[in-house]
């Protein structure tokens, strides 16, 4: 490949930049992506329903371009009735036989002005016989033509006219049966006409030899002949699909006029291909094409419902038209992800649907890649996922989104009175007393000798000059999330809410309190722990079940491993109503069964002896779930909050930094 040239300028304002943003297109997905927990139908929707880019412009989607190319082709089809398709060449054909008549006449005059009687007599005799030939022709267009091509003209304007008209007729039908050729048969020299049916032998030899479970040469054919197919198709399969769309569509055309238009559409087709070597191989083409590709609608017909005549000459065009459009109909419409959007033709696309659309559809194409090259979600097994850089991402604009006010303060700054044995510098100083930690400030040690004894060498110090550095008390929080996935909080639109929290959590608690240890656990019918990173790609479940006992228990064993201060967060909208049995299967019943809330109030019990508070969001406010709660609350002395989504994060984040100031002064 040869290598490409570039060339750069300096920046004066008026260029236009890069359209796509990695970080604002993570943003325009991040609510779906976390409503529904996959990367690739996140990515998948933002495509069917568009966005704007960085200049605010409007990026159309495919479901609005699909509807686009549908109203197209509803114009189309609206605009004409293909049972004119022979009125214009009917009227031409008039006109022509008009000509021949005007010219007898003119050839007679001119005989009885020369006054040669035995040429006037003999012209008598030729146009008496011309005109009963005429007045004989059969009434229907593929008959008249049929027989006029035998016609020994009077007229010479007339016969050439007339050769025009069939040579042209000739080139629009055989142009429309094979258009995806490289060049129109009609336009071929013998030669290359001859090299023509050749391949349409070979064509139909190999479809019979496929038909009969042979293999054929594919690779030679296309030696031969591949030039004379645009499409570059790679397999036998696709070049034979190429032709059957192209023929399935002229037969749905026909299909599409009155049974006499299109026996005269027939006829006519046989009148003017006189080859009969070339008829004879397009009809075993055609039939071989319908037996391989019977799902092809042929006998389907175009809904055509316009009264514009349809001119013979524009039914190519037509055809070609309502390919481009079911092409890329098919194409928009079985895009699951950007990558294929990058094979669309979009001088195509400028044609069909406008310059709009082909950058729309442009950009499109670079959704996964933008957010590839920026590192926030990577390929992995064929699937699309979010990589840590994007987790991150996320967290932080759920956290700025819902917190904004928690940002004001700088990172890790809620500061305590107290100093004491820590990590954290605190940048002051005080005199070294028993027992403080020894972290001594060595350029004030020795300035405090200095300054007692005076300068010179060498310095003599004692206790009263060692000065240390203060450090902030460092407590650590070890906090396992519980969130809520059953089916009602779903249905109740909850779920979203209560997941930004729980990813602005643990952004809040990765970047200022690093020490921290954060722990998720999922629970509906069943509790799942949940890898942090994994957070986003969490779902509802589709079952009913609350199982706060199952999830209690796998809470508790992943605290049992942390140091520290020991909390469960519990975000839900209902009473328990699951267990974990003895055989590990999870029972479900509602009410809730007796002995579900014996098990999970003995699991709250456990929790408690294990040092870990409970602090409860519920966003259901009703009389069984404030009853356990309660009852949960007095075993536990931890707190519960009764909150709405929109009020959750703010109840949330302020308890848990609230408890961790708290420890921290009592430090």
């Amino acid at each position: 490949m040869a290598s490409g040239r570039f060339e750069y300028s300096r920046w004066d304002g008026t260029q236009v930049g890069f359209d796509l943003d990695a970080d604002a297109l993570l943003e325009e997905m991040t609510d779906d992506l976390l409503y529904h927990g996959d990367v690739n139908a996140a990515l998948r929707r933002m495509m069917q329903q568009g966005f704007r880019d960085r200049q605010g412009r409007d990026v159309a989607g495919t479901r609005e371009m699909l509807e686009r190319l549908r109203e197209r082709r509803r114009e189309r089809l609206d605009r004409y009735d293909p049972d004119g398709v022979f009125a214009d060449v009917a009227e031409r054909l008039e006109e022509i036989l008009d000509a021949e008549r005007a010219g007898m006449e003119r050839r007679l005059d001119e005989a009885r002005e020369a006054g040669d009687k035995r040429r006037e007599e003999i012209l008598e005799d030729l146009a008496r016989e011309r005109r009963e030939r005429l007045d004989s022709l059969p009434p229907d267009l593929a008959g008249r033509v049929g027989d006029l091509q035998s016609y020994d003209w009077m007229d010479d304007d007339a016969r050439r006219a007339f050769e025009e008209l069939t040579e042209e007729l000739r080139r629009q039908l055989l142009d429309t049966m094979f258009s995806q050729l490289q060049q129109g048969l009609s336009q071929m020299s013998p030669e290359e006409l001859a090299r023509t049916k050749d391949m349409l032998a070979e064509l139909n030899e190999m479809l019979e030899q496929r038909e009969r479970g042979e293999d054929p040469d594919f690779d030679g054919f296309m030696e031969r002949y591949g030039d004379m197919f645009p499409g570059n198709p790679q397999t036998l399969d696709e070049l034979l699909e190429q032709m059957a769309a192209s023929m399935a569509r002229m037969q749905q055309m026909l299909n599409a006029m009155s049974p006499e238009q299109r026996a005269q559409l027939q006829e006519l087709a046989n009148a003017l291909l006189d080859d009969m070597d070339l008829s004879w191989q397009v009809d075993r083409l055609g039939r071989n094409l319908r037996e391989a590709f019977p799902r092809m609608g042929w006998d389907r017909g175009m809904p055509f419902s316009g009264d514009e005549p349809m001119p013979l000459d524009a039914m190519g065009g037509l055809l070609d038209e309502l390919a481009d459009l079911d092409a890329l109909e098919n194409l928009l419409r079985d895009a699951t992800n950007p990558g294929p959007l990058a094979e669309v033709d979009l001088d195509k696309v400028r044609d069909l649907l406008g310059d709009d659309a082909a950058r729309s559809l442009e950009q499109l194409a670079e959704l996964a890649r933008e957010l590839e090259a920026a590192g926030l979600i990577e390929q992995r097994d064929g699937r699309m996922e979010l990589t840590p850089r994007g987790v991150r991402r996320i967290g932080q604009r759920a956290l700025g989104d819902l917190y904004t006010r928690l940002l004001k303060d700088r990172a890790g700054g809620h500061r305590i009175e107290r100093a004491g044995a820590g990590h954290e510098r605190a940048d002051e100083h005080k005199q070294y007393e028993f027992g403080d930690p020894f972290h001594l400030d060595v350029g004030r040690t020795l300035r405090n000798a200095v300054a007692r004894r005076g300068a010179g060498t060498p310095v003599t110090m004692t206790p009263e000059d060692f000065e240390i550095e203060r450090t902030e008390q460092v407590t650590r929080s070890a906090t396992v999330l519980m969130l809520d996935v059953s089916l009602s909080m779903e249905m109740r639109g909850r779920f979203l809410a209560a997941k930004k929290v729980a990813m602005a959590l643990h952004s809040l608690i990765t970047s200022q309190f690093p020490r921290d240890y954060l722990g998720m656990v999922s629970f509906g019918r069943v509790a799942r722990e949940v890898r942090p990173e994994r957070l986003p790609e969490a779902t509802w479940d589709y079952e009913w079940g609350t199982n706060m006992h199952h999830a209690m228990m796998l809470a508790r064993r992943m605290l049992a491993r942390e140091t520290g201060r020991k909390q469960i967060i519990m975000i839900t909208d209902g009473e328990p109503t699951a267990h974990v049995t003895d055989s590990g299967d999870a029972f479900f019943d509602y009410p809730p069964d007796p002995l579900t809330i014996e098990l999970t109030l003995r699991e709250v019990q456990r929790c408690t002896r294990d040092g870990i508070r409970i602090n409860t969001f519920m966003l259901e406010d009703n009389p069984y779930l404030r009853d356990f709660v309660a009852r949960m609350m007095r075993m536990n002395r931890g707190r519960a909050f009764y909150t709405t989504p929109e009020t959750l994060g703010d109840y949330v984040l302020e308890d848990f930094l609230e408890e961790r100031r708290h420890r921290r002064r009592a430090g």
